[in-house]
């Protein structure tokens, strides 16, 4: 892939398409399509197809955003190229689901589509959450309203005179997989309906997924301790500036102490004591993430038929 071709989103990288696929490809085709302008790759789609419909290869249950990945000022003619291709395939309708707003699709397909006479209709499915970081911790604690300023500060502090605490970060990729074990049970134990969601399938998505993104470098798991027991773990992507939260986990005996949002809290605080530029809680509009500061981010689907 070229060099002025950067992925800005963590879910259309190839090791997690591959994982994602492998794990829940069944019952679909394989439509990896490359478009090229003078043997240079100008972009691709990384699609699927189930009965003359192409979606992305990706689910909304585990992909928090998809996109095509075009090089810039190449979107008209890479948009162009795609929708006759599919349309000489017989590809009936293109359904994108887990769009940003700045995603190529909003930004640029929907004009090509309609330019070219294929019906479009969007509509918001989501919310995301993003918090911007600033340079201190104490300017962080600033920003947040009095009441919780004063809720984060408690529970630290109730949480210290329990016991020793450590939060660290772990990327070493063997030491990933022995620390996944204790995140999967404590997410099994934390909630009926955490534990209902991993069935076998997930579980080995979970596993295979936490190794493809280790390779890669992009992986990054939170773990708080209180007197050397694990009490709670954050799953984290680490890429571009930005701490990406995708999951988190819990041992619910340790409840009463908020370990759970502690482990975020000292996420977000180790992501500011490394520079980072954004924390993105990802979606969902979850109650804490506005309480901890941050702000809405609308997330869309959209369903192209193709004349």
């Amino acid at each position: 892939m070229q060099h002025d071709m950067r992925r800005k989103l963590i879910f259309t990288a190839p090791g997690w398409l591959e994982t994602w696929w492998q794990t829940f490809g069944a019952g679909a085709d394989l439509c990896l399509l490359a478009v090229k302008r003078e043997e240079r790759i100008i972009g691709i789609a990384p699609l699927m197809v189930r009965d003359a419909t192409a979606s992305f290869i990706g689910s909304c249950d585990v992909c928090d955003y998809l996109d095509f990945i075009v090089a810039p000022e190449m979107e008209r003619d890479f948009f162009k190229t795609l929708l006759q291709y599919l349309k000489q395939k017989d590809i009936k309708c293109l359904d994108l689901k887990c769009l940003r707003p700045d995603s190529t699709v909003l930004r640029n397909l929907v004009t090509a589509a309609e330019n070219m006479g294929h019906t479009v209709v969007s509509n918001q499915e989501d919310v995301s959450v993003n918090l911007d970081l600033p340079e201190t911790w104490d300017k962080y604690l600033a920003r947040l309203n009095a009441k919780q300023r004063h809720e984060v500060k408690r529970k630290l502090r109730r949480l210290s005179e329990a016991g020793n605490i450590d939060y660290y970060s772990v990327t070493d990729g063997m030491a990933i997989n022995n620390h996944m074990d204790t995140f999967l049970k404590m997410f099994c134990e934390s909630r009926e309906d955490k534990a209902a969601f991993l069935a076998s399938r997930m579980e080995a998505f979970f596993r295979l997924m936490a190794n493809a993104m280790s390779d890669i470098g992009l992986l990054r798991l939170g773990v708080l301790q209180l007197d050397t027991v694990p009490v709670a773990m954050t799953i984290c992507f680490d890429y571009d500036g930005c701490l990406h939260l995708y999951n988190s986990s819990y041992n619910p005996q340790y409840a009463s102490l908020s370990v759970g949002l502690l482990c975020k809290v000292l996420c977000i605080k180790a992501g500011i004591e490394e520079g980072k530029k954004t924390f993105d809680f990802l979606k969902g509009g979850e109650a804490y993430k506005y309480r901890l500061g941050g702000r809405e981010l609308p997330i869309y689907n959209c369903q192209i038929a193709i004349a």
